[in-house]
């Protein structure tokens, strides 16, 4: 697959460690459900601008991966050490049978003039990691890391602690992101941390492992230690160029100094966890001033500005500013349209991202045209794979977005074509199908057709139970939606018996109190009602609930006062008028907020 910043936001540039993060099954919820784990995670995707009206469509997360690279350090800085012995080719290290002779604590402490051949074997060694991840030799990769990590802790226990030993810990760490052993890293970036703390600013490859350690930080959602990281790459950087900006002229002094292009890989790194930790603003500025840096030193019409309009505009649309979005995507659209031509896939990437403005800023016929042209234009370029996790997510996001607009039968045709391609690739029995059959049944449920939709969610149930255990929370999520087909069908007993046992599984796996348990509790209590259960019973299920949206969502949420009217109207119709008082308080009092979205 084509490497696209436009399919990922929130890069580092130019590399980072970042991983997608996963949506939460309901809105606003705080717990995970994933269908499989390895497969299916499902992911809601909206639209803020038409919340009210979205369908709940599933996507496929994008294949997890990581960007890691070394940069290039900065070769004019002078590196005083002496060359022990001859460098071996390290990508052809033993994993299992390993020697000193063999790690790279044999080709570190080396001259000045071996700099770039200590590069060239770290560049290597991760090569060698990232082809071994690439391929799926996983545990080939672990222990390559780990021989070499074995290595680099010896050498650190016996007092040797400079730059040497750190560039090797941080590769082995970016390896380990890409391997997905987060809590290991952990460990590893304490030892960095420890021993960066004592190098001096001046030291060749220093800034470069900052810039690691800080997009790594910021996937382990260690923001504080990300920004420390991050501005002391910074400041590197800015200092060393700003030593040649007064002796050098105008038009060079654009590549150094304040202005230098190479600031721009610590900036993005300080906007991304700036918006993490929600200062927008300073994001924002952060993101102009990279704009800035790069139009004065590479033009305003180069490919590097594609990444930090990127950021700017998806951070614009998530504070409410669509229009100025929609500016950022329009200039990434004329960029990639200028280098490479309207017909180039980039361009149908920018396309797909400018709808994402356009839908914002309630624009809902121009996003779909914008959607529609888009895919049209990766497809006839070939520039992805038809099965593209990428590529598919943009379907599944135009189909929702069909929906919104009350066109269902187009956006089911793109939900079925998403299933057929998933059958085509994967086969028909493989649980990634499930995210589309979950789809396609929300899509014929909202037309009324629960036949259809019990078809299909039946399907994805028996796939399922063929791929997880009888007891894994993945399941819950087919059988609660068949449980609100039914429901729909009018077989309440059988509806009821499927929301219990997806009580019983959520309970396990998150805790009485989660939000999650609360979505099958909120299922269960409609299903009780109509089968006249007990209205004791029906009121204990909705105080539960009340409790659990009051405790997640907060006391004023839409969600917590739907249920606080079902609670005051069990209490009415037991006639516990003493008890119902403060319930009926509390509901009036939020009524003036919602009266307009919540009937009286």
């Amino acid at each position: 697959m084509r490497s696209n910043p436009l399919a990922l936001s929130g890069m580092t540039y130019p590399s980072g460690g970042s991983t997608r993060r996963t949506i939460p099954i309901m809105r606003k919820a705080q717990e995970c459900l994933y269908l499989h784990p390895q497969h299916c995670r499902k992911v809601m995707v909206h639209f803020a601008a038409l919340r009210k009206h979205q369908i709940k469509l599933y996507l496929v997360p994008l294949r997890i991966g990581h960007a890691l690279q070394c940069f290039p350090s900065k070769g004019s800085l002078k590196m005083n050490r002496t060359c022990k012995e001859d460098h071996p080719s390290f990508g052809v290290l033993a994993t299992n049978d390993f020697k000193r002779s063999k790690t790279l604590l044999d080709i570190s402490s080396i001259s000045k003039d071996d700099l770039n051949d200590f590069e060239t074997q770290l560049q290597e060694f991760f090569n060698e990691v990232k082809s071994m991840l690439a391929m799926g030799n996983k545990d080939d990769a672990i222990d390559l890391l780990q021989a070499n990590y074995l290595a680099v802790k010896e050498q650190i226990h016996a007092g040797y602690k400079g730059m040497d030993q750190a560039a090797i810990l941080d590769l082995i760490a970016l390896g380990y992101m890409g391997v997905g052993d987060f809590a290991f890293v952990e460990g590893l970036l304490e030892m960095l941390w420890e021993i960066v703390g004592s190098i001096e600013n001046d030291e060749p490859l220093l800034d470069s492992v900052l810039m690691h350690m800080g997009s790594m930080y910021t996937t382990l959602g260690k923001f504080e230690n990300a920004m420390l990281a991050y501005r002391r790459g910074f400041e590197i950087l800015e200092s060393l160029f700003a030593r040649y900006e007064n002796s050098m002229k105008k038009y060079i002094s654009l590549l150094v100094g304040k202005h230098s292009p190479f600031l721009i890989t610590p900036l993005m790194g300080m906007a991304k966890v700036f918006s993490f930790i929600g200062r927008a603003t300073k994001a924002i500025e952060i993101y102009h001033r990279a704009v800035m840096i790069l139009e004065m030193s590479r033009g305003a019409e180069c490919e590097d500005l594609v990444i930090p309009l990127c950021g700017l505009g998806n951070l614009l649309i998530k504070e409410g500013k669509a229009a100025d979005a929609e500016i950022s995507f329009k200039r990434i659209l004329s960029v990639y349209t200028k280098l490479y031509g309207a017909n180039d896939g980039r361009v149908g990437m920018a396309m797909c991202s400018l709808a994402h403005a356009m839908c914002a800023k309630g624009n809902l016929n121009e996003a779909i045209g914008a959607y529609r042209k888009g895919l049209q234009v990766i497809k006839d370029s070939e520039y992805m794979a038809l099965d593209d996790d990428v590529l598919e997510k943009m379907r599944i996001d135009l189909a929702e977005l069909l929906h919104i607009a009350g066109r269902e039968h187009e956006g089911r045709q793109l939900l079925e074509e998403c299933l057929l391609i998933s059958e085509r690739y994967k086969g028909k029995e493989h649980p990634g199908s499930v995210t589309h059959l979950l789809n396609l049944a929300s899509s014929y449920s909202r037309s009324k057709n629960f036949v259809e939709a019990e078809r299909l969610l039946r399907t994805s149930l028996q796939i399922m139970s063929r791929t997880v255990g009888p007891d894994d929370q993945s399941i819950t999520v087919p059988m609660l939606h068949l449980a609100v087909v039914l429901y729909h069908l009018r077989r309440d007993e059988e509806a009821e018996g499927l929301a219990l046992e997806v009580v019983r599984i959520r309970e396990k796996a998150f805790g009485k109190q989660s939000l999650p348990v609360g979505e099958a509790l909120d299922c269960l209590v409609s299903i009780q009602a109509r089968l006249g259960k007990d209205d004791g019973e029906v009121l204990a299920l909705l105080k539960r609930l009340l409790s659990i949206q009051d405790k997640k969502l907060g006391h004023e949420s839409e969600e917590t006062m739907i249920t606080l009217k079902k609670v005051v109207f069990y209490l009415d119709k037991m006639g516990r008028k003493h008890e119902k008082l403060p319930f009926q308080r509390r509901l009036l009092m939020l009524r003036g907020q919602y009266k307009q979205r919540v009937p009286s």
